[in-house]
Order: structure tokens, then sequence, then C-alpha cells
């Protein structure tokens, strides 16, 4: 079966004004929807033509095959950067809540550490917040870099730092972008993905 491009967790217009519908809808519509067509076409009639997609990513990166895993990795990160946002942040539940105070001293320590990488890092990426058994760090990968591939830990969280994600809102102020997307995280879901043994299954 094809890999479907995965539905936003909440309508459009439901970040703003943090991320506004304009930028979800060429965000998800265009560039997202982009990586899952290719990533369809560049599977179409291989032996990963009925994989899941976390398996696709780590295939390609297995196999040496750039081409399939920048589309396939891509698709991933944007379907887990879709719900590791929500108009309800919250916070992190009680389990989740120590690991942080224990790794990096407190909750807002922990958010100015994620959020110095993602504005230090250099051109397009994305900055993650993983787990090491009960340990946290914080960590970018360039371009389509994927925890899936690499031993840096297992994705709790994750912010899109490619200038797409935020251009249309904060044209290239990605501080401001960062600041806005800091308040909108998705404590539930990194709640989840830290009780979790394993890295996030993208839908579909």
């Amino acid at each position: 079966m094809p890999i479907a491009l995965t539905p936003l967790p909440y309508a459009k217009d439901a970040l703003a004004p943090a991320i506004s519908a304009a930028t979800l809808e060429l965000h998800h519509g265009k560039h997202h929807k982009g990586y899952v067509d290719k990533t369809n076409a560049a599977i179409e009639g291989t032996d990963l033509t009925d994989a899941g997609l976390n398996d696709i990513v780590k295939a390609a990166a297995e196999k040496d095959d750039a081409k399939l895993f920048n589309q396939a990795a891509q698709a991933w990160n944007h379907g887990f950067y879709w719900h590791s946002l929500s108009p309800e942040s919250g916070k992190p539940g009680a389990d989740l809540a120590a690991a942080i105070e224990k790794s990096f001293g407190s909750h807002d320590d922990m958010l100015e550490k994620l959020s110095a990488e993602a504005e230090g890092h250099f051109a397009s990426g994305w900055a993650w917040l993983l787990a090491d058994g009960e340990s946290l760090s914080v960590a970018t990968t360039h371009d389509a870099g994927c925890p899936l591939t690499d031993a840096k830990g297992r994705p709790l969280l994750v912010i899109d730092v490619w200038e797409h994600a935020y251009y249309l809102d904060r044209k290239n102020d990605r501080k401001a972008y960062l600041t806005a997307a800091l308040g909108i995280l998705n404590w539930a879901f990194a709640d989840a993905n830290f009780a979790s043994k394993h890295p996030w299954t993208y839908p579909g």
C-alpha cells in the first residue's frame, strides 16, 4: 500500500497565532505531501512497496540510498512534527517531568537548551528532545536526518527548523518562531513516547 499523508491532528487554524493556517496549508499540504508522493514513487515495484514508513527509512539508510532516505525520512519527520505540536500544550507527566529535572535541572532549562540548539543549527534541519532510557538530551539533525537511524536516542518531540516551517509567518526570524513553537509543544505526545520502548510509528 502507498504511504499516506498523515492528517493534521488539529484544525489548520488551531495553532494560530504561533503558526498560521496559511503556513500549515503550505507546509503540510505541499511540503509534507511532496515527500510522501516522492517516497511512494521511489518504492513502487520494489520490495518496499508494502512496507511501513519506519521500515522504509531504516532500509534506505542501510542500503545507503540517499534519494529514498531523504524523501522517506522527511515524510516521517514531518508526521512526528505535527504530533509534537498541540493547541493544548499541557505539561509533562510526573515521570517525564522527573527525567527532565534530572537531565536538565528544570523544565525551563530544558526549553532554553532546546531553543538554543534549534536556533544555532546552521541551515535546514530538526531539533529533537530525545530519551535514552531515563536520560534525556537535545540534539539537532541536518536536512532529513532522523533519530530512527542513529544512536542519539528515542525521539520525544521535535521542532522543524527548515525555513519553510516559519517563513510565511516570521520571515527569516527563526528565534521568534522558536519562541512561539515552544509554547505549543504537545507534552501528552512526549509522555507517550517517553513511556514507550519503541520509536513512534508513522500511521498509514
